[in-house]
């Protein structure tokens, strides 16, 4: 379906259109702004009305565009537009579901895995997806993030040299503006420990025209920095997407792609593999497909583990695998990323395992009879490093870290 642009937005120059701070100044952000131009369902209606003081309504006329007015069940529409069921809590769900704020030791900053850390850098965004993981921070009820707190998480990132990796995320960081992104990745690239960057942004897929010639020379200063940007549906892929994401990994700048599985608007095998096939078209590499983060308001998008599984097993196989994303599961509460895959082991023999192919088929692969899998080198190249130095890393350790709430009932390790 072409876009609508011309329909909704009649009187939008083409010099507006492709100016990013108009479309944010020109978002749609109320009930009565957004039945003017989409014919909602009862349903959407009074989404829009019980969320009002839940979380945020934002939506670019250029996403907005997208939307197939005839259609309840439009992706683009489900991503954007509330439904009453986002209002209701669920047994399970989380307000923080990932547990970041167990591990945030100071306000800008989450750091929950060994060598790397989340940084908040704005809590604002060109749409609020339905979906957002994070909308404790997106809802703007803590408040905006200031340069006073972004110099503290700069100032612990230096003080903790085992922080190589650092993902600038929120909100959406670029929505910065340029002059103030530079600041802000000039001063990380100062940390001489800090190898690689990475900025988590739904610019490409919901605010494309943001990516001007400007960005992408001024990211590719950082480099090793990498895009990670965030596709749903193929339906998001469009003229303006794909330059957007060109422009990107023209200049030099890696971008790769996280999707989020929720039930009715992707959970196909037919929507996952054309998504993951025409990110690749893009120069856009499929990273993640994960499973829906529990967080309050969002059980009526979350899908059976199961269906995960069963999408990736249509995958490979059936298509290359560099359109095989990982499929993710963020535990709750603090758990971290565990990934699933379909089980192709059949049998462990002795002398053979058996599997099974993506078609069905059993194939025997013969063990070696030698099974010694030191690597006798790692003493020569590594040195004292060939230990796992963070295998006894504890999110609770790192400096000013707040330790995990007790009290929650834990599940019981079965062996």
């Amino acid at each position: 379906m072409p876009s609508r642009r011309t329909e909704l937005f009649p009187d939008a120059t083409d010099a507006q259109w492709r100016d990013w701070r108009w479309q944010l100044r020109s978002s749609v952000r109320s009930l009565d702004e957004l039945q003017r131009l989409i014919p909602l369902t009862a349903d959407e209606r009074r989404g829009c009305a019980e969320t009002k003081e839940i979380f945020r309504l934002g939506i670019s006329p250029y996403y907005l565009s997208l939307i197939d007015p005839a259609h309840p069940f439009c992706p683009v529409r489900m991503q954007s537009i509330p439904v009453s069921a986002e209002a209701g809590k669920h047994e399970g769900e989380l307000r923080d579901p990932l547990g970041e704020d167990h591990h945030r030791p100071v306000r800008a900053l989450v750091h929950k895995y060994p060598d790397r850390v989340l940084l908040l850098a704005l809590d604002h965004c060109s749409v609020y997806c339905r979906h957002c993981t994070r909308r404790r921070i997106t809802s703007g009820d803590e408040g905006g993030i200031s340069r006073e707190e972004l110099d503290e998480a700069i100032a612990y990132l230096r003080a903790h040299h085992e922080v190589r990796d650092v993902l600038i995320s929120g909100g959406d960081p670029l929505l910065l503006s340029t002059a103030r992104l530079v600041e802000l990745l000039e001063a990380l690239r100062s940390i001489p420990h800090l190898e690689m960057i990475r900025i988590g942004t739904r610019i490409p897929v919901c605010l494309p025209m943001r990516v001007d010639d400007e960005l992408a020379k001024a990211l590719r200063r950082f480099a090793p920095l990498f895009v990670v940007t965030h596709f749903n549906h193929a339906k998001e892929i469009t003229p303006e997407a794909r330059e957007a994401c060109e422009r990107l990994v023209d200049h030099g700048v890696p971008v790769e792609n996280q999707a989020v599985l929720m039930r009715r608007l992707n959970s196909s095998v037919t929507a996952i593999k054309d998504l993951m096939q025409k990110c690749l078209t893009m120069r856009v590499r499929p990273y993640y497909l994960h499973q829906m983060d529990v967080a309050e308001g969002l059980e009526h998008l979350r899908t059976p583990i199961a269906k995960g599984v069963e999408i990736l097993d249509g995958l490979r196989g059936w298509t290359t695998g560099l359109a095989v994303p990982h499929l993710a599961v963020d535990l709750p509460d603090g758990g971290g990323k565990v990934t699933l895959q379909p089980d192709y082991l059949v049998e462990r023999q002795e002398k053979q395992t058996v599997f099974r192919n993506y078609r069905g088929e059993r194939y025997a692969y013969p063990e070696p009879r030698e099974t010694d899998c030191s690597v006798p080198y790692d003493d020569v190249f590594y040195g004292t490093r060939a230990a796992d130095e963070t295998s006894g890393f504890r999110p609770e350790q790192a400096s000013g870290v707040r330790p995990q709430a007790s009290g929650k009932a834990k599940l019981r390790v079965i062996r």
